[in-house]
């Protein structure tokens, strides 16, 4: 390059230059975007149809959007079912605030869902007691495939000042994949998931086509990144996938002796795929 002038007459770097400096270096050059002609029409990488759904944001940061499903608002159950035999959801309804009956069982919602985006609110109550996974333990799981806690589950529990084994506290896919941080607040105070679901998808003899992903935000911080699940949320041994197509939203009713936790402000929104 020593000796190389890119100058022109003219006191600028005009095409001639960059041509004696493509040259020079051989294949090595790579010239800036001005100084490389555009060919071709730049119509043809325009996308115009079809055009996307027009909805409404909410008015606040914690209320639903225009084309949301509403699960809970603080007024009734309407919208869910008790797990173990599909009667009326009888969890505790107060002030705007739904608590669990550890005593009833799991709820889910009258509705399937396959593929979609959920914000759920949560709070463990304020002076809660215990240790571990016995405090504050609960769980909502995105697709309920079957009785009790089958389904796969994204934990609920007190993760203020309370160590646990990693990937069984808040916001961890339950026993797969710990949160990316501890975006805990306090007891007493409520806290947001923000959750967008992939279900997987099976072939018609029931084999696996595609696994299940998980992108979660804890009070608005990132906290599961498109994480790809291994099966089923399991107590105990390896994660297996079971064919299903479309499953209700869970929230449990764990029998930990902690008093109960409560939620409001349930709301998701379907994906198309």
């Amino acid at each position: 390059m020593h000796g190389l002038n890119l100058r022109s007459r003219h006191g600028g770097t005009g095409p001639a230059a960059w041509a004696a400096l493509t040259l020079a270096l051989g294949p090595w050059c790579v010239l800036p975007a001005a100084a490389q002609s555009i060919a071709g029409d730049p119509k043809a990488t325009e996308q115009w149809s079809p055009v996307p759904p027009l909805v409404s944001p909410a008015a606040t940061i914690d209320a639903a959007p225009s084309d949301a499903i509403i699960l809970f608002d603080g007024r009734n159950l309407d919208q869910w079912v008790a797990t173990k035999d599909h009667s009326p959801a009888r969890w505790s309804v107060s002030h705007g605030v739904l608590t669990v009956d550890k005593a009833l069982g799991n709820i889910e919602t009258k509705r399937l869902f396959r593929n979609y985006q959920l914000h759920l609110e949560w709070r463990v109550p304020k002076g809660i007691t215990g240790e571990g996974q016995l405090r504050g333990n609960s769980g909502l799981f995105l697709a309920s495939t079957g009785p009790g806690d089958a389904g796969y589950e994204v934990q609920i529990l007190d993760s203020w000042r309370n160590p646990t084994y990693v990937n069984g506290q808040a916001a961890s896919i339950y026993k797969q994949a710990p949160p990316l941080a501890n975006a805990m607040r306090k007891p007493g105070e409520w806290q947001s998931y923000d959750v967008v679901w992939t279900a997987p998808s099976f072939a018609a003899d029931g084999t696996l086509k595609s696994p299940a992903f998980v992108t979660a935000f804890h009070n608005g911080i990132l906290v599961q990144n498109h994480f790809r699940l291994s099966g089923e949320t399991v107590y105990i041994g390896t994660p297996t996938y079971r064919a299903y197509e479309r499953a209700a939203i869970k929230l449990q009713a764990h029998g930990d002796p902690s008093a109960p936790i409560s939620f409001r402000n349930i709301w998701v929104r379907e994906i198309a795929e």
